[in-house]
């Protein structure tokens, strides 16, 4: 089955830091622009940050710009989420799917290989 595999949530303090990992599972990475997403509970998924597929173009919500950063690794079929200095409001699930570009982080259900996310929570 051709999916993202969400890891590398986990419970972490207000500050702290976490890498998630999006791995391509039953494909290539390599054609695919990939975005993460995430869903807060009561609220809608939301666009979070975007790589394009050769990694040079990126893009970033504003209420993460600055403290996270996402990269690829094309021979690992991995893209990363680097989260620093977390907040409260950074808790949700998040997801990372394929996308057919970068220029908007917009949420569609139609959007390639959604995985089953991987919790963050950020709590004192």
């Amino acid at each position: 089955q051709r999916q993202f595999v969400e890891s590398g949530g986990g419970l972490v303090q207000p500050g702290g830091s976490l890498r998630l990992s999006c791995y391509a599972s039953g494909f290539t990475l390599d054609y695919y622009a990939v975005g993460w997403f995430r869903q807060a509970p009561g609220k809608d998924r939301e666009g979070v940050s975007c790589i394009s597929s050769s990694g040079l173009g990126t893009n970033y919500a504003e209420p993460v710009k600055g403290r996270f950063a996402i990269s690829r690794d094309n021979a690992k079929k991995t893209v990363y989420l680097q989260m620093n200095s977390l907040k409260s409001e950074d808790t949700a699930v998040y997801y990372c799917a394929g996308v057919p570009g970068c220029r908007y982080l917009d949420y569609d259900p139609a959007y390639d290989f959604w995985g089953q996310g991987t919790q963050v929570t950020v709590s004192s």
